[in-house]
């Protein structure tokens, strides 16, 4: 049921739906509230939306309410896909004047209003470009709301060259209400019917699930091609796929990888995920090649203590979100409860997430 605006939404889910009525919920619908009017009765200036807070709060649901109410031409994304069509639009601008001008123009002329899930920056070259971006996508007259598990002055916090993406921190807090909806309650958890898609040392688990997933369907073993990578595949169907995590997360995939894989199958499998909290490698000293063999005190900056895992850890995660945005259900067998699947480490901070979601993934409602 598409509704007229995100108040709208909000007051019949809260009624209708059994949505339990939240304080920080409502300053958020507000907020939203207040962007649709003014977008749909030509108020200036219009003024976007930040929304913050810890995992299952409901940003997400609030944005899309959003977005479905909007009369104006709109785009909505996850914010890593965003990142990947900027990146391919500025080599695509090779050798344009201020291709960051050209790209946000470009924006202005598609889309009023960009609406990103889950904004969140972690590479100093996604950072050097939002630092600007931002700025001239404002300037433009983009709207933009999106959601973020961090406030703006904890975006990219202690990353290097940190002070290349201030000028983007700034201009979201001039052109956006920031609003934390950071109630109690992680939402997500609220009762429901359960459905397994989580097993512990129960490789036969996932052998019952894609045969009855893949029923009718002629399957295949080794290796199947996607895209330009060809991977190996426990077994596949037209529309199934089970994989070992070595095979899926410990290979050199990307985002756009997984991105295609939730374009052709309606349910993954993947066995034999370890425990992903593995004892941390020691932090290194990062230094010149001209400082040699001593170690120089001016200069040096401590690399971070990554887990021996961390590179396969951040594809899980990927996934993990395609799956979720997409609603694509992820069958899981691993050596761990889901609990203590990852408990500590670098990546602690947006594995809470991940985690959140794959919870949420046990219930009936998902998928």
């Amino acid at each position: 049921m598409t509704f007229d605006t995100p108040l709208a939404a909000y007051q019949h889910a809260v009624a209708q739906q059994g949505f339990v009525a939240d304080a920080a919920q409502r300053r958020a619908v507000d907020a939203l509230q207040a962007c649709h009017e003014a977008l749909h009765h030509g108020h200036a200036p219009i003024t976007g939306v930040y929304l913050w807070g810890p995992v299952g709060r409901g940003k997400t649901w609030l944005m899309d309410q959003f977005y479905q109410s909007l009369r104006v031409s709109a785009r909505r994304q996850h914010f890593h896909h965003f990142m990947q069509w900027v990146h391919q639009r500025l080599f695509q601008l090779t050798g344009t004047h201020d291709p960051l001008q050209a790209l946000a123009r470009e924006l202005s002329q598609a889309v009023r209003v960009l609406c990103f899930d889950e904004l969140f920056v972690n590479d100093i070259g996604d950072a050097i470009i939002l630092g600007r971006l931002f700025q001239v996508m404002f300037e433009e007259g983009v709207v933009m709301v999106c959601t973020s598990n961090q406030p703006p002055d904890q975006l990219y916090a202690d990353g290097f060259n940190r002070e290349r993406f201030l000028p983007g921190i700034a201009a979201i807090k001039q052109h956006m209400h920031v609003v934390a909806v950071d109630g109690g309650e992680d939402h997500r958890l609220h009762p429901g019917v359960g459905l397994q898609r989580y097993w512990v040392n129960q490789p036969e688990a996932l052998a019952c699930v894609f045969q009855r997933l893949a029923q009718g369907e002629p399957t295949r073993s080794g290796p199947i091609v996607v895209g330009h990578r060809a991977i190996v595949a426990v077994q596949s169907s037209d529309t199934v796929l089970w994989c070992r995590y070595a095979d899926l997360c410990e290979q050199p995939l990307a985002a756009m990888d997984f991105i295609l894989l939730c374009d052709r199958f309606k349910a993954i499998l993947i066995g034999e995920v370890p425990n992903l909290s593995a004892q941390q490698r020691p932090g290194r000293i990062a230094r010149g090649t001209e400082d040699g063999v001593q170690r120089v005190v001016a200069g040096d900056r401590e690399l971070p203590a990554l887990s021996v895992h961390d590179d396969s850890v951040r594809r899980f995660i990927a996934l993990v979100d395609e799956c979720y945005d997409r609603k694509v259900p992820l069958f899981i067998e691993a050596q761990v409860p889901l609990e203590r699947l990852y408990t500590e480490g670098y990546l602690a901070f947006p594995f809470r997430r991940t985690l959140s979601r794959l919870q949420e993934m046990q219930l009936q409602r998902f998928g």
